[in-house]
């Protein structure tokens, strides 16, 4: 998909002929000026010459001005909007558009008259290159069981940790082949999120946002260069990294029954050292049917997308993927209500999930793709459009029939079209009445991710619909990722004026090096857990605003894996649709 006139706002706000206006000395306050993260917020990273321009002021004044942050040239003022308050963050915000200036270079906004100016950000084509691809190298540097050399983590090399190639059977998934004890092989893939397990439900979420982005933008990904250990070969880097995760997630399927585990853990979290230096023993925990229905969809899936690959390996992992996602189907039929329970000996995450349906709904869909059988009528009665998630898992399903180019699907295609549309609408209109213009209203764990990932449906449905209606708001989704929330950060590591340096990531705790891993998205607001440092740290009660860029606070500041893919996914379709 490319896309070449970006959407401008009708209205734009009068233009002011402030070009060369300025004292010397006001010039040279502002261009020395701190960055003021509390009262103008801004995409910190950039924005695109053609893409709406709008930045955020929490105070009052006449006039805004964008500056040249080389010269301190005034290049552009005008008039910003009315304030308006939203509950959700209690504060009150005035919109500063700038949409009609196109011309590349580094600038800051201003308020008039002072020295109080935004962080510098960047007008460009190639804003979103460099981070895009940082968010894509996240998972190569939170690879399990490989060296990080220097050549390719730079300061954060590391020696390799678990390589998980004796891992135990825990008695909660010993079955007769496979009896309690018994010592399997099971390497690579990534660490799930801050700590050193690997889970399976978490996994496929991840797996599948990766694959839609191959699928929708298959040259972009050609063209990513990660400079992983890969890099050399003729598959794609991103599909090399996500290749690392899928070649474990297919060890964890017990080949005797076709049953996958829940996950690959130790029996507790450990503390925060280097993963080599976190050597307890790991074993696989329990089948569940969520784990598995998950695995039948994800396999059934890679075989869609890789069965007709320029690259052999790619079609030869396609073909045993689709036997693996039958496999698994039929432990799954046999087993529909295998409801993961944590062990009593193990405190690890549990990715407890109670309600089926939207699993088995997605496993099917992608089963029936894969395989040409269409479903019967009725197929989507009862299935309902959300925002996804790693336990909500529909519109997965509803995406892939979407996108489907089979004709026998064509009735089941347009009726899961309509869906996605309407729920892209409707996204997109509550973005229109939010003062920070997002679709979000709920802040909880990871609620950066659920703003990437409503991003991505209205990409998938600009792409179904062929219309730029949605671009705004998908505009806005990721100003707000990239600086322009309440909280002021740029929720990205490595990246923006203000960004976080304290997260929740034992490598990053444990290696000594002052900056976190980069290209890591942090949780973001969560109210749903207030007290997870202790002693408490303090937070805001405002939901859009609890957020604490502290180590301890895993409920705002750790990173996963299933974050970072639709973060992937909108920097690349963003970049990609660059003119």
């Amino acid at each position: 998909m490319k896309i070449n006139r970006l959407f401008l706002i009708p209205g734009a706000l009068m233009v002011l002929a402030v070009a060369g206006c300025g004292s010397k000395a006001l010039i040279t306050a502002r261009l020395a000026a701190p960055a003021n993260t509390d009262l103008i917020l801004v995409n910190q990273a950039g924005y695109l010459p053609g893409a709406e321009k709008v930045a955020l002021l929490r105070t009052d004044t006449d006039i805004f001005e964008l500056i040249d942050a080389v010269t301190g040239k005034n290049v552009f003022g005008a008039e910003p909007g009315a304030p308006v308050y939203w509950e959700l963050s209690g504060d009150t915000v005035r919109a500063a558009d700038f949409s009609s200036f196109t011309t590349p270079g580094t600038y800051r906004i201003c308020l008039t008259g002072t020295d109080v100016c935004s962080a510098p950000f960047r007008i460009g084509d190639d804003v979103y290159g460099e981070i895009t691809a940082s968010a894509v190298r996240s998972y190569y540097l939170n690879r399990s069981g490989i060296e990080i050399t220097e050549a390719h983590g730079g300061k954060w090399a590391r020696p390799a940790g678990h390589p998980d190639t004796a891992v135990i059977v825990h008695a909660s998934a010993a079955s007769a082949g496979r009896p309690a004890g018994t010592v399997i092989s099971s390497p690579g893939g990534w660490y799930d999120a801050g700590d050193y397990n690997k889970y399976i439900v978490n996994s496929s979420i991840t797996n599948y946002t990766l694959l839609l982005f191959y699928q929708m933008f298959p040259e972009y990904c050609r063209s990513l260069n990660l400079n992983i250990p890969e890099s050399s070969n003729d598959v794609p880097d991103l599909v090399d990294e996500l290749l690392w995760n899928l070649k474990w997630y297919l060890t964890m399927q017990d080949p005797a029954d076709g049953g996958v585990y829940h996950k690959l853990t130790n029996l507790n979290f450990c503390g925060f050292v280097m993963p080599h230096e976190a050597t307890d023993p790991r074993y696989v925990v329990m089948k569940s049917t969520a784990a598995t229905l998950d695995f039948a969809a994800v396999t059934a899936m890679a075989h869609r997308i890789f069965a007709n690959d320029p690259s052999e390996e790619l079609r030869t992992l396609a073909a045993s993927c689709l036997e693996a996602s039958g496999k698994a189907m039929k432990w799954a039929e046999n087993h529909p209500d295998v409801i993961y329970k944590q062990p009593a000996d193990v405190s690890t995450g549990a990715y407890g999930d109670e309600n089926l349906s939207d699993e088995l709904f997605w496993a099917r869909t992608e089963r029936a793709i894969a395989t040409g059988m269409v479903p019967e009528q009725g197929f989507l009665d009862g299935v309902a459009a959300a925002t996804p998630s790693w336990n909500q898992s529909e519109m997965l399903g509803l995406i892939s029939l979407a996108l489907s180019t089979d004709e026998a699907f064509e009735p089941l295609r347009e009726e899961a079209v309509e869906m996605i549309l309407d729920y892209a609408d409707a996204l997109t209109e509550k973005s229109r009445s939010c003062p920070y213009r997002i679709s979000l209203d709920r802040f909880d764990w990871g609620s950066t991710s659920g703003v990437a990932n409503q991003a991505m449906i209205k990409i998938v449905a600009m792409k179904l619909s062929g219309s730029d209606r949605f671009l705004p708001s998908v505009q806005a989704d990721l100003n707000w990722l990239l600086g322009t929330n309440p909280t002021g950060y740029c929720f990205v590591t490595g990246f923006g004026t203000l960004s976080p340096m304290n997260i929740h990531h034992r490598p990053s705790g444990a290696d000594g090096v002052p900056e976190p891993v980069p290209g890591f998205l942090v949780g973001g607001p969560n109210t749903v857990v207030m007290n997870d440092c202790q002693p408490p740290v303090e937070r805001s009660t405002f939901p859009a605003k609890s957020y604490s860029d502290v180590e301890c606070s895993y409920s705002t500041n750790e990173i996963a894996i299933n974050w970072n893919a639709p973060l992937v996914f909108l920097l690349g379709a963003m970049d990609s649709m660059r003119p």
